[in-house]
């Protein structure tokens, strides 16, 4: 699903680029943050709290820590405010993850 805006002729969009969503490739552009791209492939919820609410962008400006993903498996980071490029892998998170810690990986020692 796309809902991007219509191309016209006040309308211009960065060179295309893929990105990956859950393993999914996903074409975006140039300029678009990843907030941008997940709204546009219909999948505003970008992470769940505790209690399993779904959240998104809310403030659009970096302010709120709303749109917190996983990007390239660095967690907690604020989709609004990244902006995509070529071959990033994105995911959405599930809780906050705590400061300093990161996703593990098949590889680490159970």
């Amino acid at each position: 699903m796309n809902r991007r805006l219509a191309l016209g002729p006040e309308l211009q969009r960065g060179a295309q680029v893929t990105v990956t969503v859950d393993g999914r490739p996903v074409v975006a552009h140039a300029g678009e943050t990843v907030a941008a791209v997940l709204i546009a492939e219909g999948s505003p919820a970008t992470r769940l709290t505790k209690s399993g609410a779904p959240r998104g962008v809310f403030c659009g400006m970096g302010v709120c820590f709303d749109c917190l993903v996983v990007v390239d498996g660095i967690p907690n980071t604020r989709a609004c405010m990244t902006w995509v490029r070529d071959g990033m892998a994105v995911s959405h998170q599930d809780v906050l993850a705590a400061a300093g810690s990161r996703p593990a990986k098949e590889t680490d020692a159970a």
